[in-house]
């Protein structure tokens, strides 16, 4: 078995490590051909297809990475962890993007980002006082939503200390 199968991720490790993280880089192509790169929060959903996950997560509708979206609808994902060779994990995704202009659907995502983010959890209730807040973001949002086409991943501590 190579080293690159040995430290490769199966899809419920890779569901469970972008529910454990909280920050996802998204690399989208810019007007001049140079790679446009941003950090967001984001909540991992399942998705279809064998590795069942999609990203989603919401941005401001006069971004750079929206403008840049409208061109091309595809964005490269990276999230990743550890300090040390051995502790080194992580996901990058090649995705198709769907762009949510609908107040309702990026309302849904803001939610659930506070939900994750804010409130603590999937489960947990938003008051009408947040949720006021979200609608009038809404307006000014563009709902992301990722679906991957290609998924690379790795997870260093497989090796047990071996290299």
């Amino acid at each position: 078995m190579s080293r690159r199968d040995q430290i490769r991720m199966s899809p419920p490790e890779v569901r469970d490590f972008l529910t454990e993280q909280r920050v996802i880089n998204v690399a989208t192509m810019g007007p001049n051909g140079r790679p446009h790169l941003t950090p967001l929060w984001y909540v991992p959903k399942d998705g279809d297809g064998d590795d069942g996950v999609r990203i989603e997560t919401w941005t401001y509708g006069k971004s750079q990475k929206v403008a840049n979206l409208r061109r091309l609808a595809q964005a490269t994902l990276l999230v990743e962890s550890g300090k040390d060779y051995e502790e080194l994990r992580g996901v990058s995704m090649e995705t198709d993007v769907e762009l949510i202009d609908d107040d309702d659907r990026a309302l849904a995502i803001g939610a659930d980002l506070m939900r994750r983010y804010t409130l603590g959890g999937p489960e947990a209730e938003i008051g009408e006082d947040f949720l006021e807040i979200l609608r009038v973001q809404a307006t000014k949002r563009t709902g992301l939503v990722f679906t991957p086409t290609k998924i690379i991943s790795w997870d260093h501590s497989k090796l047990g200390g071996a290299y």
